[in-house]
């Protein structure tokens, strides 16, 4: 017997996910054939399976479809629609200060950007000004800085370019590499293993 369109799964039937991938829970929501909705929510860390999201959508496909998905195969993705996921994992990490140490590195003559912030204090004349936490542990200052052709109208003599965005940058100064590897190795050596990296109009132009 061949399933009709939307029920168990027939030849037409597509389907779109919205995952939720919580500390301790995972959530899915399914649309699929015409309209139809499966929810179904799962522990995010379960010695059953090696990864939550992808646990939830094998047993959405197979219970729909009434075909099995092998939990040690990869998964037929062929009528998948659409996959899209939010998690709050890492802001649970940054909240409770539980991630790996962090080295921020940033353009050169910007190492206290993120302490000094917007300066914006909610008490005007409180004398006790607290500074939020940082939540990085080393700084490295990366020896590059580019700018916005607009903002360039000095004209630097750099070279250029025309970055992803379609904005032109002019590159002031190239990033002298050498020694941000070599500052890099050093923290490398101390154990670090995370970095968040910040450099001026990277957003723009990157290589």
């Amino acid at each position: 017997m061949v399933a009709k369109r939307g029920e168990r799964g027939g030849e037409e039937t597509r389907f779109r996910f919205a995952i939720d991938r919580g500390g301790t829970f995972t959530d899915l929501y399914c649309q699929y054939g015409d309209g139809k909705v499966r929810c179904t929510k799962l522990l995010s860390v379960d010695p059953a399976y090696p990864d939550a999201p992808r646990e939830g959508i094998r047993r959405v496909l197979e219970e729909i479809t009434g075909v099995p998905h092998p939990r040690d195969k990869p998964l037929d993705t062929s009528r998948i629609d659409s996959i899209r996921m939010g998690t709050t994992v890492a802001t649970n990490a940054l909240l409770e200060r539980k991630g790996d140490p962090c080295v921020l590195v940033i353009t050169k003559g910007f190492r206290d950007l993120l302490h000094i912030g917007n300066q914006s204090r909610p008490n005007i004349f409180d004398l006790s000004i607290r500074c939020p936490e940082l939540i990085f542990s080393e700084v490295v200052e990366a020896d590059e800085r580019v700018a916005l052709v607009q903002e360039a109208s000095r004209g630097f003599g750099g070279q250029t370019e025309v970055g992803v965005t379609g904005e032109r940058v002019e590159v002031i100064k190239p990033l002298d590499e050498l020694p941000l590897r070599e500052r890099l190795r050093e923290l490398h050596a101390k154990g670090y293993r995370s970095a968040a990296v910040l450099l001026i109009h990277s957003y723009a132009f990157r290589r």
